[in-house]
Order: C-alpha cells, then structure tokens, then sequence
C-alpha cells in the first residue's frame, strides 16, 4: 500500500473550492489535461455517483472508472476505483484558513494493490503519480484563482 499526502492554500471560499472538487463536470473544467467525463449513474452528485474519467498521460489517453463512497458538503469527498488490479482510494477535505479569505485543500491518496504485478508496479509509480495529482490540484488552485 503506499500513500499520497498533498495540501494546497486556495485563495477561495470554500464553497468554490468543494464544488469544483466535488463535481465532476466542473473538475473537468479545472483540471485541462481531462478531455472527457461520462456520467454512469443518474446522480450527478453525492454517494452513489459513478463517472468515468478520461484524461491525456503523456502521448495516449487513460480512462478510469470513480465512484463517490463519501460525501459531506463542504467538507470532504471520497473517491474510489478499482484499476489495474488496485484499488485507489483518494479522500479530498477542505478546510477555511482563519482569516477567511481563503481555503485548505488537502488530498490523501491510498493506492491498495491486489494482483502480484500491481504490488511490484505501484510502489515505483508513486513519484509519477504524486506528480500527476500535484498537476491536478495546481490546475485546480490556478482555476478557482482565476475567477
């Protein structure tokens, strides 16, 4: 298993920041290298809802499969989906800074490998992913600045 620690200080009210976190369609607005989200379930938000993700690495296109397992609004969103023989868990938890004008994005990543060849593969993917994850939040924190 290997874990994925990132924070972030978003010069943005927290309801900005959830809702671009929380909701597929704006975090593909966010985040550039994601070029398409297709809904799987008729619930657009909340727990239950299961999208799939299809986003540009490097010179070819990945698609995964997400489903929200937790959600509390304005607070934090749980993420999971199972690829490649791992099980990937990502639980987003925003927090307003005290003077109020902007907010704590934290992501904690937990990568649960099943297969033998997952268990050799993710443990030397981690840089590449936390890297990737990085990207994703650094789009999302110029994004909500932005506005």
């Amino acid at each position: 298993m290997t874990h994925t620690k990132l924070s972030r200080t978003i010069r943005a009210p927290a309801t900005a920041v959830f809702e671009t976190i929380a909701n597929a369609t704006n975090y593909t607005n966010a985040v550039p290298e994601i070029v398409k989200v297709e809904f799987l379930s008729d619930q657009r938000s909340g727990v239950g809802t299961r999208f799939r993700e299809t986003r540009v690495m490097g010179r070819r296109e990945a698609t995964t499969e997400l489903e929200v397992t937790e959600y509390a609004a304005n607070e934090r969103i749980r993420m999971v989906s199972d690829a490649g023989g791992t099980v990937w868990d990502t639980l987003f938890t925003v927090t307003p800074v005290e003077d109020g004008d902007a907010t704590r994005l934290d992501l904690v990543m937990e990568a649960r490998p099943y297969r033998l060849l997952s268990r050799i593969l993710v443990p030397l993917m981690k840089r590449a992913v936390a890297k990737a994850v990085a990207g994703d939040m650094d789009a999302v924190t110029a994004h909500l600045e932005a506005r």
